[in-house]
């Protein structure tokens, strides 16, 4: 076992620059777990990253790799690693780097823990991103309560397809913006509502409690939406103004309550352990738009790109 399937891209560009390409396997460090990864989702972030949008942080050396979350099972454990072995079914993420669209991967027991057991490996890795995300966003920074009202922008996609289905999970009313093709999809969620993001605009909407905001774009809107004590949580800036977008975020701290509550996520153990929790509970369940092969790692982003995307598309690996 020398080397390994992974995903790869020599240049910044369009989809097209992706390829099933061969690397040498991770050599797992000391206090190490080596997964083999059976499948692994396309993220927002990636697609930002392939094309150049972001080299700031990805740099200028090629090839770059693809992935950022995972679901597999633990292939090797080093000896001074306690409560994991080989053959254990586990999910996770990289943390701030790319590479999990590959055979194996080589990470710390701190950012794996336990998948859940009553959905596949290939299904699961669907929640991994979507769903710590959302656990953070609504209850840790937006701390949402039962019986309040939350707006979740972009509701079909990877993040608010969960989000739809966390927040019913706390007690929220949900009301899901998406396009029209989708509005079924996220009422059979659990969304309360789901509204037409192109017929209705912002200005029209009701007051909420709680907005998640998945886009990156009108953050002014949105908070012009917040109920007296509401709160904007957004995961996302506008990629194509990036300083005005950041910009905007950072003064909204003068605001108070009413201030842009932005993260970047980078979850560990325990918040993917509680998440699984959540799956094996019936809370949440796995959204699959599409299993790609890994040759296909292309038409995976090109689909993402295009939009209208209904939950995730998943990399098979295995």
């Amino acid at each position: 076992m020398n080397d390994m399937r992974a995903a790869l891209y020599d240049s910044y560009g369009p989809p097209e620059v992706l390829y099933e390409g061969r690397v040498p396997v991770p050599v797992r460090g000391p206090g190490e777990v080596l997964v083999r990864v059976h499948a692994a989702s396309v993220n927002g972030g990636e697609l930002h990253g392939r094309a150049g949008k972001i080299r700031l942080v990805t740099g200028r050396r090629f090839p770059q790799r693809a992935g950022l979350d995972f679901a597999g099972e633990v292939a090797e454990v080093d000896a001074s690693v306690t409560g994991l072995r080989a053959g254990d079914r586990v999910w996770g993420l990289l943390g701030r780097t790319f590479g999990s669209a590959a055979e194996y991967v080589s990470v710390r027991p701190r950012q794996i823990a336990y998948a859940p057991e009553n959905v596949t490996l290939t299904e699961s890795v669907s929640l991994v991103a979507g769903g710590t995300t959302s656990l953070t966003a609504l209850r840790d920074k937006a701390r949402l309560r039962a019986g309040e009202r939350l707006l979740v922008r972009g509701a079909s996609g990877g993040v608010g397809s969960v989000a739809v289905q966390l927040g019913k999970a706390l007690g929220a009313h949900v009301t899901g913006l998406a396009s029209a093709k989708n509005l079924g999809f996220v009422r059979d969620l659990g969304a309360d509502e789901a509204v037409d993001h192109r017929a209705t605009p912002l200005a029209g909407l009701d007051r909420f409690d709680v907005v998640l905001d998945t886009v990156g774009t009108e953050h002014r809107a949105l908070q012009q939406r917040l109920a007296s004590g509401g709160r904007l949580v957004s995961i996302a800036f506008d990629i194509d103004r990036p300083v005005r977008s950041i910009g905007y975020i950072a003064g909204s701290a003068v605001q108070g309550r009413r201030r842009v509550r932005f993260f970047s996520g980078n979850p560990k153990h325990d918040l993917l352990a509680e998440l699984a929790g959540y799956v094996e509970r019936g809370d949440l369940r796995p959204v699959v738009d599409t299993v790609h092969p890994l040759a296909d790692i292309a038409a995976a982003h090109r689909a993402l790109e295009a939009g209208g995307v209904r939950g995730k598309h998943v990399i098979h690996l295995t």
